[in-house]
């Protein structure tokens, strides 16, 4: 048996509470050693060594190294205390505090059993619940469409529809995305997060000057209140765009460092190598190695009172909700453990999602986000349809590898995309393929967490990297593939199901097609929805489809045909009664 590979640590990833009184546990392993059985000794922690219950764990995710057994307990007592018992190759094994042991002195339990003291209600992340329905469309504001035809168009230096540069400016506005909801209504998009709105002198907004005041070319804070109300009316959310970690060089309190250095009151809200900052040498930290976009010192308490003000004025003012954290892995834990409670202290279900592109564990443990922007499952994305990287199997192994990242709860509230105003196109990385781009889109919506739909995605908008991403969205109907887009709202509708809103996941690959499972317990019943995507060049038949062909429905598909999935197809399947429990 492979030692090195077994892990647990409590109160964590594979220890964590997901109500008052229910328990989440998991345990590694090696693939190596799939044949163990593992089980789960327990009790209250205080009758652990007199009496303990015994309970098989199953294996529920595997990646390329390691499978991770998991069970959740419903608790009548949250002082917990429990071992590991692994049976393997005829021999028995304990795993607690001390390793791997081949005996286990319960009556010492107390020195040496794993536990979770306590479960503090104030210490259970909460799902914010509109998220696990939640259709995301991300909107680059200056590029979807133009509603208010009579603001100042002095700004604009681009025919709409012209490949755009790094500086040009096409005149979307927030009147153009109000007269557009009932399109979006119709996509079936039920969250939209918008790119930065505020006052700036760049199309990106990503530079701000004053986060108080909404950018003249995207229109006033009375669009942006009006925007909020509409969409709620329509039962959509707003997410807006936190720029926390830099601002603009124009910023009035980076301005007063710029005239006074170590004598200007806001010196210390930057980070200043030298009495004065020096765009031209750059003796300041800034984001990236852009000397016009000085960094925060966030670990300034009163930049840290700054910011939050920022942050809970949008969401009073116009009941936003939520933030989208730009560049937030580069800010303190200490504030966004502040920002944390200042927002849900204004409002609970205000989610919170950080731009990390890797691993955000220490961020994810319910003090700091909600969830992150998922890069990692765009990367997947591209490496199993796009280039070819991953077969199945890979992919299958990948995306459980992701979801053993984090808590249960976060994963059910990530934002999953399959590309972003920050990365090339999706539907050009994919060699414009419309079956795909399908396939793509369908387990985005079966998969754990909220799909987010890139603006022009459901009119197959093509692009390179920035600024060949942020192209103009093509309102011309005539041009738009109209069958795709009936696909599209086809995959958006199933995101209300409660099998996919609620239920468990299981990723698995089987005849060379990949199949992500989600499953509910309904009173006797399991309800499930399947997704089987097949990205090899043979058809393949979906294992058990032929024989349960009466209690399945089809909920969508591409390329399925007579029980066979083609090459690029994919079929979302329900089973009409589910399996008796």
């Amino acid at each position: 048996m492979n030692e090195y590979a077994i892990l647990h640590i409590p109160d964590s990833r594979y220890c964590f509470a997901t109500a008052e009184k229910e328990l989440v546990l998991r345990l590694r392993m090696s693939r190596e050693d799939e044949d163990a059985k593992v089980f789960l000794i327990y009790a209250q922690k205080y009758d652990f060594t007199l009496k303990r219950e015994k309970l098989e764990m199953k294996v529920c995710y595997s990646d390329k190294l390691y499978n991770f057994y998991e069970v959740k307990l419903k608790l009548t007592d949250v002082r917990f205390a429990y071992i590991f018992q692994i049976e393997k190759d005829g021999e028995s094994y304990f795993f607690s505090e001390d390793g791997v042991t081949k005996t286990y002195r319960f009556e010492e339990g107390f020195y040496n059993f794993f536990q979770m003291p306590y479960i503090n209600q104030n210490d259970v992340l909460e799902v914010v619940d509109w998220m696990r329905e939640a259709v995301f469309y991300q909107i680059f504001v200056d590029r979807f469409y133009q509603g208010n035809q009579k603001k100042d168009t002095s700004y604009i230096d681009m025919e709409w529809g012209e490949v755009p540069t790094p500086k040009n400016f096409a005149g979307g506005d927030l009147r153009g995305i109000i007269e557009k909801l009932d399109y979006l209504k119709e996509l079936g998009i039920t969250a939209i997060y918008l790119t930065p709105i505020f006052l700036s002198v760049s199309n990106h907004k990503y530079d701000i000057i004053d986060y108080m005041q909404i950018d003249p070319q995207f229109g006033s804070r009375e669009d942006l209140i009006e925007l909020v109300e509409k969409a709620h009316q329509k039962g959509m959310k707003i997410v807006l765009d936190a720029v926390f970690n830099h601002c603009s060089m124009k910023l009035k309190q980076f301005e007063d460092v710029l005239e006074k250095g170590k004598e200007s009151k806001y010196y210390d809200w930057f980070l200043i190598d030298g009495d004065f900052p020096d765009p031209e040498k750059g003796n300041y930290e800034c984001f990236a190695a852009c000397t016009y976009m000085p960094k925060f010192n966030t670990a300034n308490p009163k930049v840290q009172e700054f910011l939050l003000k920022i942050a809970c004025y949008w969401i009073e003012e116009a009941d936003i909700d939520g933030w989208r954290l730009d560049v937030s892995d580069e800010v303190s834990h200490e504030f966004w453990r502040r920002f944390r409670h200042e927002v849900k202290a204004l409002k609970k279900d205000c989610v919170i999602i950080g731009e990390n592109w890797h691993d955000a564990y220490p961020y994810l443990r319910g003090d700091q986000y909600d969830s992150i922007m998922n890069y990692s499952f765009t990367k997947a994305c591209l490496d199993y349809f796009a280039k070819g990287v991953f077969d199945a199997k890979q992919m299958a192994e990948k995306l459980n590898s992701n979801l053993m990242r984090n808590l249960e709860q976060v994963n059910c509230m990530m934002l999953n995309l399959l590309d972003s105003h920050d990365t090339h196109r999706f539907f050009t990385e994919i060699g414009k393929n419309k079956e795909k781009l399908l396939a793509a889109l369908a387990l985005e919506m079966v998969f754990p967490g909220a799909p987010c739909i890139y603006y022009g995605t459901e009119v197959c908008m093509e692009g390179g990297y920035d600024p060949d991403s942020r192209r103009c969205f093509p309102w011309k109907e005539e041009e738009w593939d109209h069958d795709f887009i009936a696909k599209v709202k086809e995959l958006t509708v199933l995101r209300k199901r409660e099998e996919i809103a609620y239920g468990a996941v299981h990723i698995f690959a089987e005849n060379g097609m990949l199949c992500v499972k989600r499953s509910l317990k309904k009173d006797s019943y399991t309800m499930q929805v399947m997704i089987w995507i097949n990205m090899e060049e043979t058809a393949a038949k979906i294992p058990g489809f032929e024989e349960e062909k009466e209690t399945n429905e089809i909920l969508s598909q591409n390329n399925f045909i007579d029980g066979k999935l083609n090459a690029n197809g994919f079929a979302v399947i329900k089973s009409k009664t589910g399996c008796e429990m």
